[in-house]
């Protein structure tokens, strides 16, 4: 929904719902700001009938989100007046959610939701509804964040391409923007038509139709350089019912692998390495030995590694290293 319908219907029903007797079309439209822009565009653009423009831009405006509003759920009475005029009005008791309850695991899962977004700018959005929370009833005596202290999110979002892509998954509006892939010393444009996001191993990957291949694709967004720009139109693929972008990375990184690879790692580097380890053993001088699964697509996530990571075997696993970081170095 675009900010500006979305404030409009905000500001409606909020008239709507504190008013004690009904409000008539002239009181609403006279109380809302972008009610009298719609009007004065209207009567601007009507020539000699600009009042019959204006009545007419407005009465449209004000059904649909009246329409709108009652979609949403919000139960809006019509009331006759004495004087013939007809009013609106939203009764508290009749748009009044249940009371609130929340057990100690369920306010902790929301305190770590909120955490989750402590890097992005929605913090602020997070921290404001477990407040709204307590005031709609709950526990003082219950710490969301203290509940399971033990526990502490790892999903950052700190990309400056996470929000606009997250707001362009949400309203279905293709982007574009400059992707640099792991073999590659220059970024590509790629034009877009975003799925969805999902945190896999602590990075953001976004799934979509890249319209220049003609095929889905997984970006990470770390990869992303410079501005995430808006494109106009439509979507031109169908939207798949489950979009499965853990699936998809976790193939790369040779998650459903059935072989093993061995490499060197530096001791300290490389956690998303160790923690699908299925051993360890530390060789000194700064490095340790890893034995990890292998597959398809594990020759690039060991690239992005650098240095940290030499590879022991498979022979074909790290002549696949060797050729990207060649690559890489021609570029």
């Amino acid at each position: 929904m675009a900010i500006a319908k979305a404030e409009r219907l905000m500001n409606l029903a909020l008239c709507l719902l504190g008013t004690r007797r009904p409000l008539t079309k002239r009181e609403l439209r006279d109380s809302i700001e972008a009610y009298l822009e719609a009007g004065a565009a209207g009567s601007a653009t009507a020539g000699s009938a600009g009042a019959a423009g204006s009545d007419d831009s407005f009465n449209r405006m004000f059904e649909r989100d009246k329409d709108d509003l009652r979609e949403l759920g919000l139960v809006i009475e019509t009331v006759e007046n004495l004087d013939g005029d007809v009013g609106y009005l939203a009764r508290r008791d009749s748009n009044r959610l249940p009371p609130i309850s929340l057990d100690a695991e369920e306010a902790a899962a929301l305190g770590l939701a909120a955490k989750v977004w402590q890097q992005a700018r929605l913090a602020g959005a997070a921290s404001g509804a477990l407040q709204k929370l307590r005031a709609a009833g709950l526990p003082e005596d219950v710490d969301p964040y203290e509940t399971h202290s033990a526990l502490e999110p790892r999903i950052p979002a700190h990309e400056a391409a996470f929000e606009p892509l997250m707001l362009a998954c949400r309203d279905r509006r293709p982007v574009a923007f400059d992707y640099r892939k792991a073999t590659a010393v220059h970024p590509e444009q790629r034009l877009v038509e975003p799925w969805a996001l999902e945190c896999w191993h602590g990075h953001w990957y976004l799934a979509g139709w890249d319209r220049e291949r003609r095929a889905e694709r997984v970006f990470r967004l770390s990869r992303i350089t410079g501005r995430v720009r808006s494109r106009g139109g439509r979507f031109t693929a169908p939207v798949p019912d489950q979009v499965t972008v853990r699936e998809t990375v976790a193939g790369w990184a040779g998650e459903s692998a059935d072989r093993q690879a061995r490499i060197r790692l530096r001791s300290g580097a490389g956690y998303p390495l160790r923690a699908k380890a299925h051993s360890v053993r530390e060789l000194g001088d700064g490095w340790d030995e890893l034995e990890i699964p292998y597959g398809h697509g594990l020759d690039a996530w060991l690239v992005e590694f650098g240095p940290d990571v030499v590879v022991l075997e498979p022979a074909e696993l790290r002549a696949d290293v060797v050729d990207r970081l060649r690559a890489v170095a021609k570029g």
